[in-house]
Protein backbone atom coordinates (compact mmCIF):
# COMPACT_ATOMS: atom_id res chain seq x y z
CA UNK A 1 0.00 0.00 0.00
CA UNK A 2 1.45 3.50 -1.06
CA UNK A 3 2.05 5.73 2.03
CA UNK A 4 0.12 8.66 2.43
CA UNK A 5 2.89 11.50 3.26
CA UNK A 6 1.35 14.24 5.14
CA UNK A 7 1.80 17.84 4.10
CA UNK A 8 4.38 19.96 5.05
CA UNK A 9 1.65 22.80 6.59
CA UNK A 10 -0.41 20.33 8.41
CA UNK A 11 0.76 20.87 12.09
CA UNK A 12 1.26 18.38 14.50
CA UNK A 13 -2.32 17.90 16.11
CA UNK A 14 -1.46 16.08 18.93
CA UNK A 15 0.82 18.26 19.83
CA UNK A 16 -1.40 21.22 18.69
CA UNK A 17 -3.94 20.16 21.20
CA UNK A 18 -1.40 19.60 24.54
CA UNK A 19 -0.79 23.24 23.31
CA UNK A 20 -4.67 24.13 23.50
CA UNK A 21 -5.54 22.44 27.06
CA UNK A 22 -2.22 23.64 28.36
CA UNK A 23 -3.29 27.35 27.52
CA UNK A 24 -6.81 26.84 28.33
CA UNK A 25 -5.81 25.84 31.87
CA UNK A 26 -2.63 27.40 32.51
CA UNK A 27 -1.24 24.35 33.84
CA UNK A 28 0.68 21.50 32.29
CA UNK A 29 -0.65 19.44 35.26
CA UNK A 30 -4.50 20.14 34.38
CA UNK A 31 -3.89 19.96 30.42
CA UNK A 32 -2.44 16.28 31.24
CA UNK A 33 -5.58 15.43 33.38
CA UNK A 34 -7.56 16.27 30.57
CA UNK A 35 -5.91 14.70 28.32
CA UNK A 36 -5.59 11.27 30.24
CA UNK A 37 -1.45 11.56 29.62
CA UNK A 38 1.81 12.33 31.46
CA UNK A 39 2.98 16.01 32.57
CA UNK A 40 6.09 15.05 30.52
CA UNK A 41 4.27 13.56 27.81
CA UNK A 42 2.46 17.26 27.77
CA UNK A 43 5.71 19.37 27.91
CA UNK A 44 6.85 17.16 25.26
CA UNK A 45 4.67 17.83 22.34
CA UNK A 46 4.74 21.43 23.38
CA UNK A 47 8.60 21.18 22.88
CA UNK A 48 7.29 19.81 19.27
CA UNK A 49 4.80 22.10 18.45
CA UNK A 50 7.70 24.86 19.00
CA UNK A 51 10.22 23.31 16.64
CA UNK A 52 7.29 22.54 13.99
CA UNK A 53 6.04 26.34 14.21
CA UNK A 54 10.09 27.61 14.80
CA UNK A 55 8.87 29.86 17.10
CA UNK A 56 8.67 29.49 21.21
CA UNK A 57 5.60 29.32 22.18
CA UNK A 58 6.33 28.64 26.04
CA UNK A 59 8.61 30.13 28.38
CA UNK A 60 9.51 28.79 32.06
CA UNK A 61 8.64 31.11 35.44
CA UNK A 62 9.16 29.68 38.22
CA UNK A 63 8.50 26.59 38.65
CA UNK A 64 5.86 26.35 35.89
CA UNK A 65 5.69 27.52 32.28
CA UNK A 66 3.76 30.65 30.69
CA UNK A 67 2.83 31.66 26.91
CA UNK A 68 4.92 33.80 25.48
CA UNK A 69 3.65 36.84 23.43
CA UNK A 70 4.06 34.32 20.27
CA UNK A 71 2.10 31.72 22.37
CA UNK A 72 -0.42 33.86 23.43
CA UNK A 73 -1.44 34.54 19.88
CA UNK A 74 -1.22 31.15 18.74
CA UNK A 75 -4.13 30.29 21.36
CA UNK A 76 -6.02 33.20 20.16
CA UNK A 77 -6.08 31.72 16.61
CA UNK A 78 -6.45 28.32 17.22
CA UNK A 79 -8.82 28.76 20.42
CA UNK A 80 -12.14 29.68 17.76
CA UNK A 81 -11.57 26.23 15.88
CA UNK A 82 -11.04 24.12 18.68
CA UNK A 83 -14.87 25.89 20.58
CA UNK A 84 -16.12 25.08 16.81
CA UNK A 85 -15.01 21.67 17.06
CA UNK A 86 -16.65 20.93 20.22
CA UNK A 87 -19.57 22.39 19.48
CA UNK A 88 -19.93 20.24 16.20
CA UNK A 89 -18.95 17.13 18.35
CA UNK A 90 -21.56 17.83 21.02
CA UNK A 91 -24.42 18.17 18.04
CA UNK A 92 -23.48 14.92 16.17
CA UNK A 93 -23.20 12.74 19.81
CA UNK A 94 -26.53 15.08 21.04
CA UNK A 95 -28.21 13.52 17.52
CA UNK A 96 -26.84 10.01 17.89
CA UNK A 97 -27.89 9.85 21.12
CA UNK A 98 -31.79 10.93 20.03
CA UNK A 99 -33.99 8.26 18.20
CA UNK A 100 -34.80 9.46 14.76
CA UNK A 101 -38.38 8.21 13.17
CA UNK A 102 -39.73 9.31 10.00
CA UNK A 103 -43.74 8.99 9.22
CA UNK A 104 -45.32 9.68 5.83
CA UNK A 105 -48.62 11.08 5.85
CA UNK A 106 -51.56 12.07 3.41
CA UNK A 107 -51.25 16.12 3.06
CA UNK A 108 -54.76 16.66 4.29
CA UNK A 109 -54.26 14.25 7.12
CA UNK A 110 -50.81 16.08 8.13
CA UNK A 111 -52.39 19.81 7.69
CA UNK A 112 -55.50 19.30 9.70
CA UNK A 113 -54.73 16.61 12.31
CA UNK A 114 -51.45 15.34 12.92
CA UNK A 115 -49.21 18.93 12.62
CA UNK A 116 -51.60 20.57 14.79
CA UNK A 117 -51.06 17.94 17.31
CA UNK A 118 -47.52 17.19 17.12
CA UNK A 119 -46.41 19.30 20.08
CA UNK A 120 -48.68 17.23 22.22
CA UNK A 121 -46.28 14.05 21.79
CA UNK A 122 -42.98 15.81 21.15
CA UNK A 123 -43.47 17.69 24.73
CA UNK A 124 -43.47 14.34 26.19
CA UNK A 125 -41.18 12.58 24.13
CA UNK A 126 -38.14 14.79 24.24
CA UNK A 127 -35.47 12.23 23.28
CA UNK A 128 -37.45 12.15 19.51
CA UNK A 129 -37.01 13.58 16.34
CA UNK A 130 -39.62 13.35 13.79
CA UNK A 131 -39.21 13.69 9.97
CA UNK A 132 -42.98 14.14 8.49
CA UNK A 133 -42.60 12.83 4.55
CA UNK A 134 -45.48 13.09 1.88
CA UNK A 135 -46.96 9.87 1.31
CA UNK A 136 -46.13 8.96 -2.11
CA UNK A 137 -49.58 7.50 -2.52
CA UNK A 138 -48.93 6.92 -6.59
CA UNK A 139 -46.85 3.94 -5.14
CA UNK A 140 -46.66 3.26 -1.74
CA UNK A 141 -44.54 -0.13 -2.08
CA UNK A 142 -41.56 2.80 -1.95
CA UNK A 143 -42.26 4.33 0.52
CA UNK A 144 -39.58 3.69 3.26
CA UNK A 145 -40.54 5.50 6.28
CA UNK A 146 -41.18 3.93 10.03
CA UNK A 147 -44.57 4.80 9.93
CA UNK A 148 -47.29 5.82 7.45
CA UNK A 149 -50.80 7.28 6.95
CA UNK A 150 -53.04 6.00 4.16
CA UNK A 151 -56.16 6.36 2.67
CA UNK A 152 -57.24 3.56 1.05
CA UNK A 153 -58.49 0.13 2.03
CA UNK A 154 -56.05 -0.72 4.28
CA UNK A 155 -54.94 -3.73 2.07
CA UNK A 156 -51.27 -2.74 1.31
CA UNK A 157 -49.05 -5.20 0.47
CA UNK A 158 -46.27 -5.83 2.60
CA UNK A 159 -47.62 -3.96 5.28
CA UNK A 160 -50.36 -4.06 8.53
CA UNK A 161 -52.92 -1.39 8.59
CA UNK A 162 -55.09 -0.03 11.68
CA UNK A 163 -57.83 2.44 10.84
CA UNK A 164 -57.71 6.00 12.25
CA UNK A 165 -60.36 7.36 10.77
CA UNK A 166 -63.46 7.23 8.81
CA UNK A 167 -62.89 8.58 5.26
CA UNK A 168 -66.89 9.49 4.96
CA UNK A 169 -67.13 13.12 2.87
CA UNK A 170 -69.71 15.50 3.38
CA UNK A 171 -70.48 19.02 1.18
CA UNK A 172 -69.33 22.05 2.54
CA UNK A 173 -68.32 25.27 1.00
CA UNK A 174 -66.74 28.45 2.24
CA UNK A 175 -69.14 31.24 4.01
CA UNK A 176 -68.96 33.91 0.80
CA UNK A 177 -69.51 30.62 -1.56
CA UNK A 178 -72.68 30.13 0.38
CA UNK A 179 -73.96 33.70 0.23
CA UNK A 180 -73.24 34.02 -3.43
CA UNK A 181 -75.24 30.74 -4.21
CA UNK A 182 -77.32 29.53 -1.40
CA UNK A 183 -79.07 29.12 0.44
CA UNK A 184 -79.31 24.92 -0.44
CA UNK A 185 -82.42 23.76 1.52
CA UNK A 186 -82.42 19.97 0.26
CA UNK A 187 -79.44 18.35 -1.66
CA UNK A 188 -81.12 18.86 -5.23
CA UNK A 189 -80.69 22.57 -4.86
CA UNK A 190 -76.65 21.61 -5.19
CA UNK A 191 -76.90 20.18 -8.97
CA UNK A 192 -76.94 24.13 -10.03
CA UNK A 193 -73.63 25.06 -7.95
CA UNK A 194 -70.24 24.67 -9.29
CA UNK A 195 -68.61 21.87 -7.14
CA UNK A 196 -64.79 20.45 -6.42
CA UNK A 197 -63.35 17.33 -7.27
CA UNK A 198 -60.54 15.65 -5.04
CA UNK A 199 -58.93 12.81 -7.21
CA UNK A 200 -62.28 11.52 -8.83
CA UNK A 201 -65.40 13.08 -10.49
CA UNK A 202 -67.51 9.92 -9.73
CA UNK A 203 -67.40 11.14 -5.89
CA UNK A 204 -69.77 13.52 -6.52
CA UNK A 205 -72.44 11.53 -8.98
CA UNK A 206 -72.22 9.22 -6.23
CA UNK A 207 -73.13 11.37 -2.85
CA UNK A 208 -75.63 13.56 -5.23
CA UNK A 209 -77.55 9.95 -5.76
CA UNK A 210 -76.98 8.32 -1.93
CA UNK A 211 -78.97 11.92 -1.39
CA UNK A 212 -81.81 11.06 -2.87
CA UNK A 213 -81.07 13.56 -6.29
CA UNK A 214 -81.67 11.71 -9.05
CA UNK A 215 -80.93 12.11 -12.74
CA UNK A 216 -77.37 13.42 -12.07
CA UNK A 217 -75.88 14.04 -15.58
CA UNK A 218 -72.78 16.92 -14.61
CA UNK A 219 -71.18 17.67 -12.17
CA UNK A 220 -69.30 21.28 -13.46
CA UNK A 221 -66.13 22.13 -11.50
CA UNK A 222 -62.39 21.92 -11.55
CA UNK A 223 -60.89 18.77 -10.37
CA UNK A 224 -57.75 18.11 -7.85
CA UNK A 225 -55.51 15.26 -6.90
CA UNK A 226 -55.82 15.55 -3.17
CA UNK A 227 -58.00 16.23 0.07
CA UNK A 228 -55.45 19.31 0.92
CA UNK A 229 -55.88 21.03 -2.62
CA UNK A 230 -59.68 20.37 -2.49
CA UNK A 231 -59.91 22.18 0.58
CA UNK A 232 -57.89 25.28 -0.11
CA UNK A 233 -60.10 25.62 -3.81
CA UNK A 234 -63.43 24.75 -1.41
CA UNK A 235 -62.31 28.20 0.59
CA UNK A 236 -61.44 30.15 -2.31
CA UNK A 237 -64.66 29.87 -2.95
CA UNK A 238 -64.33 27.70 -6.21
CA UNK A 239 -67.03 25.48 -5.40
CA UNK A 240 -68.90 22.80 -2.92
CA UNK A 241 -66.68 19.99 -1.75
CA UNK A 242 -66.65 17.15 -0.41
CA UNK A 243 -64.38 16.90 2.60
CA UNK A 244 -64.05 14.87 5.91
CA UNK A 245 -65.42 16.58 8.83
CA UNK A 246 -63.07 15.49 11.34
CA UNK A 247 -59.98 17.28 9.20
CA UNK A 248 -61.27 20.55 8.76
CA UNK A 249 -62.13 21.19 11.87
CA UNK A 250 -60.70 24.28 12.64
CA UNK A 251 -61.85 26.13 9.51
CA UNK A 252 -65.42 25.07 10.47
CA UNK A 253 -64.98 26.42 14.06
CA UNK A 254 -63.93 29.83 12.61
CA UNK A 255 -66.87 29.72 10.09
CA UNK A 256 -64.74 29.65 7.50
CA UNK A 257 -66.14 26.77 6.12
CA UNK A 258 -69.87 26.05 6.32
CA UNK A 259 -71.20 22.31 6.15
CA UNK A 260 -74.28 21.90 3.94
CA UNK A 261 -76.13 18.56 4.63
CA UNK A 262 -75.10 16.31 7.53
CA UNK A 263 -75.95 13.47 4.79
CA UNK A 264 -72.23 10.86 4.42
CA UNK A 265 -70.85 9.23 1.80
CA UNK A 266 -68.63 6.33 3.12
CA UNK A 267 -67.37 4.77 -0.25
CA UNK A 268 -65.15 1.76 2.21
CA UNK A 269 -62.01 3.94 1.89
CA UNK A 270 -60.65 4.85 5.34
CA UNK A 271 -57.38 6.70 7.02
CA UNK A 272 -55.01 4.40 8.05
CA UNK A 273 -51.86 4.00 10.29
CA UNK A 274 -48.97 1.24 8.44
CA UNK A 275 -46.16 -0.18 8.95
CA UNK A 276 -43.62 -2.91 7.17
CA UNK A 277 -43.94 -6.30 7.89
CA UNK A 278 -40.29 -7.22 7.43
CA UNK A 279 -38.62 -4.70 9.71
CA UNK A 280 -39.00 -3.79 13.60
CA UNK A 281 -40.54 -0.69 14.73
CA UNK A 282 -38.06 1.70 16.46
CA UNK A 283 -38.96 2.15 20.08
CA UNK A 284 -39.61 5.60 18.63
CA UNK A 285 -41.95 4.72 16.01
CA UNK A 286 -43.86 2.20 18.31
CA UNK A 287 -44.91 5.48 20.65
CA UNK A 288 -45.91 7.56 18.00
CA UNK A 289 -47.81 4.75 16.60
CA UNK A 290 -49.68 4.51 20.59
CA UNK A 291 -49.92 8.18 20.79
CA UNK A 292 -51.58 8.45 16.95
CA UNK A 293 -54.12 5.91 18.13
CA UNK A 294 -54.80 7.20 21.97
CA UNK A 295 -55.28 10.46 20.79
CA UNK A 296 -57.60 9.72 17.17
CA UNK A 297 -59.65 7.07 19.90
CA UNK A 298 -60.19 9.70 22.46
CA UNK A 299 -61.01 12.42 19.80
Amino acid sequence: MKKIERSLDDPPLRAVRAFEAFARHGSVTAAAGELDITPSAVSHQLQLLETFVQTTLTVREGRGLVLTDEGRDYYRSISTAFAVLRSATGFVRDRSSRRQITISLIPLFGMGWFIPRLQDFLSTNEDIDVTVLYANHRNYRSDASDLSIRFGTGDWIGYTSTRLMSGAVMPMCSARFLRRYGPFKKPADLAAAPFVHDEDRSTWVNWLQSAGVRHVTRTVGPLFEDGQLALNAALADLGVALLRAPLVARELASGELKKLFDHELDDGRHYYLCRRIDSELPDGATRLAEWLLTSLRAA
